[in-house]
């Protein structure tokens, strides 16, 4: 195959993943919710239960005026949605799908490259909250950078446990070296690594920064239209993008009970699937956390729990 026919099914690959799998988390999340509440919700778009509502949302934004207020800096507002979208685009580049070639571009430094991009996303929320000139804007997104700066940490010590048993930091290596027992060995990890990515990209009941009931909406509250769309795509790229992650690190990515390569895409299809609908589970379960609760389990409960894996981790690979 020549090597620019290779690259260019591998962008499209890449842009398929980005475009297709967060709308269809985004419809699970519409129709889930509507039946853990109890709620039918429109079910008129597309006829067989609302399968188009999303699409039909969709619509709704495109023809949706777009507003920008009279004291906001414009160029930096309107670029800000933008910025949202490139660093889990760029993740999703380095996650792997299956074994061998899946995997848009396999780097040995992948775990590295994308902890650091999620965390460039916070970039867009302060641009978003100081170019809005309003003052809960600007509230919305410094609650957002605190909560970043606090549970980055919790995140990076959980992925660099498993990436020390693994002996590497490519992810596929990763994947490779992972053993079902690590289920149980890594357990506390994943969860801490799963809680800290719901609080990377502010889902409930992490979403202190979007409190409507005392911020309106947030870093988002001037933002209409298209724009507004763009983050809520962000919101649910990155739901899949932490689901990719919490995979391919902690539930043994491609790997399935049955040891066929082939259906190997299928299984990491799975279980981000899975991952996913616990995320939407999460949000319609818990109420959302304070300020200060939001802080204090972050330091006082994900922070310790963290330390510890990874002084156990350390202390099995000199074991062993």
């Amino acid at each position: 195959m020549p090597v620019w026919l290779e690259i260019a099914i591998r962008v499209a690959g890449v842009f398929a993943a980005f475009l297709v799998l967060p709308l269809v988390v985004g419809q699970t999340e519409h129709k889930v919710m509507a039946h853990m509440q109890g709620r039918l919700g429109p079910m008129y778009a597309g006829r067989f239960h609302g399968w188009a509502q999303l699409i039909a949302d969709g619509v709704k934004f495109v023809q949706k005026e777009d507003v920008t207020p009279a004291a906001a800096d414009k160029h930096v507002f309107k670029l800000a949605p933008a910025i949202a979208l490139v660093p889990y685009l760029v993740a999703i580049i380095v996650i792997p799908l299956g074994p061998g070639d899946l995997v848009a571009q396999p780097l040995d430094m992948g775990l590295f490259l994308v902890l650091a991009v999620v965390g460039v996303g916070i970039v867009a929320v302060l641009m978003a909250g100081w170019a809005s000139a309003n003052k809960y804007t600007l509230l919305g997104a410094l609650r957002a950078a605190a909560q970043l700066l606090a549970y980055e940490l919790p995140l990076v010590l959980a992925a660099a446990s498993v990436a020390m048993a693994a002996g590497t930091l490519s992810l596929s290596g990763i994947v490779e070296a992972w053993r079902p027992w690590w289920l149980l060995w890594q357990l506390p990890a994943l969860g801490v690594f799963f809680l800290a990515g719901l609080a990377e990209i502010r889902r409930p009941p992490f979403d202190a920064p979007i409190a409507d009931s005392e911020l309106v909406f947030g870093y988002l509250t001037e933002y209409t239209g298209l724009r507004f769309a763009l983050f809520l795509l962000a919101e649910y790229v990155g739901i899949v993008v932490i689901a990719a992650l919490t995979t391919v690190l902690f539930l043994g990515g491609w790997k399935g009970p049955f040891a066929d390569a082939d259906l190997g895409w299928l299984w990491t299809l799975l279980k981000v699937g899975a991952v996913s609908f616990v995320v939407i589970w999460v949000r319609v379960s818990f109420p959302r956390l304070r300020v200060d609760q939001l802080q204090r389990f972050c330091w006082l409960g994900l922070v310790p729990v963290a330390l510890a894996q990874l002084v156990l981790t350390a202390a099995v690979k000199v074991a062993t």
